[in-house]
């Protein structure tokens, strides 16, 4: 399936990928970036910018702080999530507070959901 980019958005992903959130910080250097399955930071989908994003695995992994709670910020994800999720990927959603208070606990979940993703057959091998 092929993502349309758009390209508006990609000064914006690189500026986020210079400032990322201590929470991403951590899950990037300390887990993600030398994860034996490939991750991209701050991908451009669509209209969106996904904080993580694994091709392989068909996933986005969003960390949400203090303003993903609110009632705007709630509606908005869940559009969002359900535009992504058209695209046959999945996305989780991860508080702050989970990277910040389980840390463990969260790169065992999102390793037993890789692992889990790729057992599973896939017809789609672009972007």
């Amino acid at each position: 399936m092929n993502y349309r980019h758009n390209p508006e958005l990609t000064e914006n992903a690189k500026e986020l990928r210079r400032n990322m959130t201590k929470e991403e910080k951590h899950l990037w250097y300390d887990f993600l970036k030398d994860y034996p399955v490939r991750f991209l930071r701050q991908k451009v989908i669509d209209d969106y910018i996904a904080d993580f994003y694994c091709h392989k695995a068909k996933l986005i992994i969003e960390l949400d702080g203090s303003q993903h709670y609110t009632k705007d910020g709630l509606f908005k994800d869940k559009i969002r999530t359900e535009r992504i999720e058209k695209r046959n990927l999945t996305v989780l959603r991860i508080p702050n507070g989970e990277i910040n208070h389980n840390f463990e606990g969260i790169c065992r979940f999102i390793d037993e959901f890789v692992k889990e993703s790729l057992r599973q057959p896939s017809a789609d091998t672009s972007l």
